[in-house]
């Protein structure tokens, strides 16, 4: 039988429980006992693996239609073992718009163990090809980026890669295998902050990669026992729990954003809206053909950095927060926050502008969220009059 997305994320991967247990249990322990001295069982210490953890493995390959996961302790743990298939010499081209704790791990980890970083605009295929050379081992992108959702063409960029012989790593945590499964479109492996909507309450820290390569996997699941990254079993059986949900969070967040995007495209205070579903959004015809929807992140920007601090702090149902994919509403200035880890050397080239705007879109009701958008906005502007002088007829931005 077929099942569609929604009753996968509930139905787990049959479960070795004797007692058939609904909900899995948590193995919450740290060694298992062996069959003898000399022979080993299928688990023996939680590091190396955990039936929790390997449920959880198997579903989320499943999800995102690949033959292998690993689950690890956060987003950035992911991405570290990942990076560990490069050696001295060997050189990654990343996008021009990532996440900033990303770009810290490539300019001030990877650089002193002689890995060269080349970051382009991934939307531009040319300017990807310009860029490859002998020594290119990985292409690391997000599609869309956070926090400008720059759209990536991921049949594109496949061809390029397999014919360089580079592998190509997809970030999904903005869309999350709901909406988009890279792996479908020819990528070697997908990439994800599972903290973000693959939980998507806020209480759990962890990162994914997921391939049908055989020989990528082992290295990756080397690297996740021998560094000592894997996900504990609590923060794996939370996040079996979260998956649940996942297909009715991401389908309420994504309409919720839509309507949102565009009460702020219209709005005479805003000066730029950044989201895919929009239909002058660059990219917005290519997402189309390689989604499903349109994710529950929206940018904005004022053309004031001040002004847009203010709308940050007069919001009342948004909480001020990094991260996103949760089901309460978080808003942020990613230059300041998210992206503040950007070294300075390359501000001006990869950071976002200051007065952009991220908002993560939660489950609330969609028309609350805009009332208090609008009053956050009107509050700002009022304090920029006052800011400007009484009796002042400024005009609303």
């Amino acid at each position: 039988m077929s099942l569609k997305f929604s009753t996968r994320c509930v139905r787990l991967t049959k479960t070795e429980d004797p007692f058939g247990a609904v909900a899995p249990p948590i193995y919450q322990t740290a060694t298992f006992r062996q069959p003898s001295a000399l022979e080993f069982g299928k688990y023996d210490y939680t590091r190396s693996g955990n039936p929790t953890r390997t449920l959880l493995e198997q579903q989320l390959a499943e999800l995102e239609g690949g033959a292998y996961a690993s689950v690890f302790t956060s987003g950035m743990a992911a991405i570290t073992a990942l990076t560990r298939i490069c050696d001295r010499g060997d050189e990654l081209i990343a996008g021009d718009d990532l996440y900033g704790g990303t770009v810290r791990l490539l300019e001030q980890v990877l650089s002193r163990q002689g890995i060269t970083t080349r970051y382009v605009d991934t939307t531009n295929l040319e300017a990807v090809t310009n860029v490859l050379s002998p020594r290119t081992k990985l292409i690391l992108i997000e599609t869309p980026s956070n926090p400008l959702l720059r759209i990536s063409d991921i049949c594109g960029l496949s061809r390029i890669a397999q014919a360089a012989n580079v592998l190509l790593a997809v970030d999904n945590s903005m869309m999350s295998p709901i909406l988009q499964r890279p792996l479908q479109l020819g990528v070697d492996v997908v990439i994800h902050s599972a903290t973000k909507f693959l939980c998507g309450h806020s209480d759990v820290t962890a990162g994914a990669l997921i391939t049908s390569n055989i020989d990528l996997h082992e290295q990756i699941a080397f690297h996740q026992n021998a560094e000592g990254a894997a996900l504990a079993p609590f923060e794996a059986w939370l996040l079996l729990r979260g998956v649940k949900t996942l297909a009715l969070r991401v389908e309420r967040q994504a309409a919720t954003a839509r309507k949102i995007a565009r009460f702020l495209k219209a709005h005479e205070a805003v000066r730029q809206v950044y989201y895919p579903g929009l239909a002058d959004h660059p990219g917005h015809d290519l997402h189309r053909t390689q989604t499903e929807g349109d994710g529950a992140v929206v940018s904005f920007t004022t053309g004031d950095a001040e002004f847009s601090k203010r709308i940050v702090e007069a919001t009342e149902l948004c909480t001020i927060a990094v991260s996103f994919g949760a089901v309460g509403s978080t808003i942020s200035l990613p230059y300041h926050m998210s992206h503040a880890s950007i070294p300075g050397s390359l501000k001006r080239s990869l950071a976002p502008p200051a007065d952009l705007v991220r908002l993560s879109v939660g489950i609330e009701d969609a028309d609350d969220l805009i009332e208090d958008l609008n009053q956050a906005i009107k509050t700002a502007s009022h304090l920029d009059r006052v800011s400007a002088g009484s009796g002042s007829d400024l005009v609303l931005r």
